[in-house]
């Protein structure tokens, strides 16, 4: 019995204790288009639409687009998708280069009359990156690359 009790005691100590601090990163980015958000959602909105407007590949490993369907990009990172609606949807990355980050992202389209606003926001823990130079690297990077991608959705919505 007294096993028993320094295995429950020793558990608890580890439960207890701190963990470290999460440092969690908001970034939100927008852009407006010239379009209705019901034109403009769906020429960007579907979950592997990435593909035309990130210049990634893409594929479904599980599900058809809804809430927990998976997605691969460039046959290395996984994401599910965790939640919808008709004009928005979230994911989390599950694998990747992003994934100890608890990284996720939400892309979005607001309606405004005869314009639509996208907007694309990302949150991940930058605790788990290990120097400054890294964080703000990381920082700089996923502005560019995001801010290129609601380009990149501008220009597919607005032709033709």
């Amino acid at each position: 019995m007294r096993g028993l009790h320094a295995i429950a005691g020793a558990l608890l100590t580890v439960a207890a204790a701190p963990l470290p601090a999460d440092d969690f990163v908001v970034i939100r980015q927008t852009l407006d288009v010239d379009r209705p958000v019901d034109v403009a959602w769906p020429r960007v909105g579907g979950y592997c639409a990435i593909a035309d407007w990130l210049k990634v590949t893409c594929e479904y490993t599980r599900g058809s687009g809804d809430v927990g369907t998976v997605r691969r990009l460039n046959a290395a990172i996984i994401e599910v998708m965790v939640a919808q609606t008709p004009y928005s949807y979230t994911y989390l990355q599950t694998d990747g280069t992003m994934a100890a980050t608890r990284y996720h992202g939400t892309l979005a389209a607001e309606a405004m009359g005869s314009r639509t606003r996208l907007v694309y926001t990302l949150v991940y823990d930058q605790a788990a990156l290990a120097t400054d130079a890294l964080r703000a690297s990381e920082h700089a990077r996923l502005e560019a690359r995001f801010g290129g991608a609601l380009a990149a959705m501008k220009s597919l919505i607005e032709a033709r």
